[in-house]
């Protein structure tokens, strides 16, 4: 038992290793390639946890080998569009000035039930909405909504606002992030001062958020919401 408890940590700690260094995505968004070396590297994985006299160098070999190679693929795939679109593929258009391909969409058997569901995900409920779709390598579909029937922006509308980056966790559970906090332009000196003027105790807080505008907002432990901005 003790054995196999030894594997398992040793492959868990060498799977995790082996996503990490092909990159952050979602299982969705995965190529071709990193699909069959995914699968590919959790079976071999299982193959050392089946059988105990299986030497473990044996799962362990084949999964650098894998990973190794699909890094190699990977790199060549940046300095070489064509090798890119035989592993790959490239993007089709399916829908294009409002018209279906019926075509491309035969060649890439996706069915009128796949459209739908894809356009549905995007939040588009009507197909007379869409200007033009396109199927990328992943299988996902990025859509582009005809110019009257996409939402208004600012500049659309003539307001002027203020560039600005998203708000940054800077308590999490009643512990301070100071990596976090660095990114708002608030030192803790200043953090423990505003806390201190709203009578707040960093302990109380479930989660604290801030921007570079230092607009923060409190969620407490007890439920109550605060929001108010550093000077």
């Amino acid at each position: 038992m003790c054995v196999v408890l030894i594997r398992s940590l040793i492959l868990y700690l060498l799977v995790i290793f082996a996503v990490r260094l092909m990159g952050k995505r979602q299982l969705g968004e995965l190529q071709p390639s990193e699909l069959v070396i995914t699968i590919l590297v959790s079976n071999i994985a299982t193959l050392p946890l089946e059988d105990v006299d299986i030497p473990i160098i044996v799962g362990v070999t084949p999964i650098l080998a894998l990973v190794c190679f699909e890094v190699v693929i990977s790199w060549l795939n940046l300095i070489s569009p064509k090798l890119r679109k035989v592993i790959s593929g490239s993007p089709k258009v399916i829908i294009s000035n409002g018209r279906i391909d019926r075509e491309t969409m035969r060649e890439l058997r996706f069915s009128v039930d796949d459209l739908t569901m894809a356009l549905r995900s995007q939040g588009i409920f009507d197909l007379s909405e869409v200007q033009f779709a396109v199927v990328e390598t992943t299988g996902s579909v990025s859509v582009m909504k005809k110019s009257g029937k996409d939402t208004p922006t600012r500049e659309d509308m003539k307001i002027t606002a203020k560039d600005c980056d998203p708000p940054h966790v800077i308590i999490s559970d009643g512990i301070i992030l100071n990596a976090a906090l660095n990114n708002t332009g608030i030192t803790e000196a200043e953090l423990n001062r505003l806390l201190r003027l709203h009578s707040i105790d960093s302990r109380d807080i479930f989660i604290m958020t801030a921007d570079r505008e230092k607009n923060c907002f409190c969620s407490m432990k007890d439920g109550k919401n605060l929001a108010f901005k550093g000077e």
